[in-house]
């Protein structure tokens, strides 16, 4: 894998060790880690943990909860276990296939799934150099595969998050099937009169409420960057540096 770096996120309350180069964690996983509604004593699944990011900003997050990730890309997953490690987190992380998960991982039932897919499709890009963030960014599993694979594992009345590119939002939906329901959809804009870059996608296993469009999260202040620094806004920098929850 080569040169790692040593990484701090919620203002210092996650510590991560990252590729130099590859796929490294961003503010997508923490967005994600923050519209997850978990409490103390349950249990959530990281579909594609990647090195822990966003099940280690969940669990600092909420004390007492504990977290288990699947990742299918063997060093992704050792770094993983070293960050749970470095963290100090109830986090047990598997190593397989979202399609043939390990045997141990297929007996839990848990109370949120959240998932962070692939944002490309393969066939529509140039592949990246680097193997594992090639394999982060570029869709192999339909995202269909990764909805039933969530599905699998959650209780009934469970919850099920998602964080996808704006553009990839009616792959998403269609991908979504009757098991899962009551959805909720915030768009994440980078900056007022900006189009949505991301989408949190949000379902009840078994819910029956209506669709809800929540109002979009700007990230930064301002119409654009004019200096330097950070610009995000105060709810915003809540999430990413206080580890506040998002707003439901």
């Amino acid at each position: 894998m080569g040169d790692l770096t040593r990484d701090a996120f919620l203002g210092g309350r996650v510590i991560l060790w990252q590729p130099a180069k590859g796929y490294r964690a961003g503010v997508d996983p923490v967005l994600l880690a923050a519209a997850v509604p978990a409490v103390a004593g349950q249990t959530a699944l990281d579909l594609g943990c990647g090195v822990g990011a966003a099940a280690l900003c969940l669990a600092a997050r909420v004390p007492g909860v504990s977290v288990v990730g699947l990742e299918r890309q063997p060093d992704y997953a050792a770094l993983a276990r070293r960050n749970a490690e470095e963290n100090g987190a109830a986090f047990e992380v598997f190593e397989g296939d979202l399609a043939a998960p390990p045997a141990a991982l297929r007996q839990m039932q848990v109370a949120h799934v959240l998932a962070n897919p692939p944002y490309y499709d393969a066939a529509a890009r140039s592949a990246a150099a680097d193997p594992g963030r090639e394999a982060a960014l570029a869709e192999e599993t339909p995202l269909a595969v990764w909805l039933d694979a969530g599905l699998r594992r959650l209780k009934p009345r469970g919850t099920f998050s998602l964080i996808q590119r704006a553009d990839r939002l009616p792959d998403l939906l269609s991908a979504c099937d009757a098991r899962l329901g009551s959805l909720t959809l915030r768009p994440v804009v980078p900056r007022d009169g900006r189009n949505a870059s991301l989408v949190l996608l949000q379902g009840v296993k078994g819910g029956r409420a209506a669709f809800r469009l929540l109002p979009p999260l700007v990230m930064h202040e301002g119409a654009r960057h004019e200096r330097d620094g950070e610009s995000y806004r105060p709810e915003v920098s809540a999430v990413l540096r206080d580890a506040a929850a998002l707003p439901r």
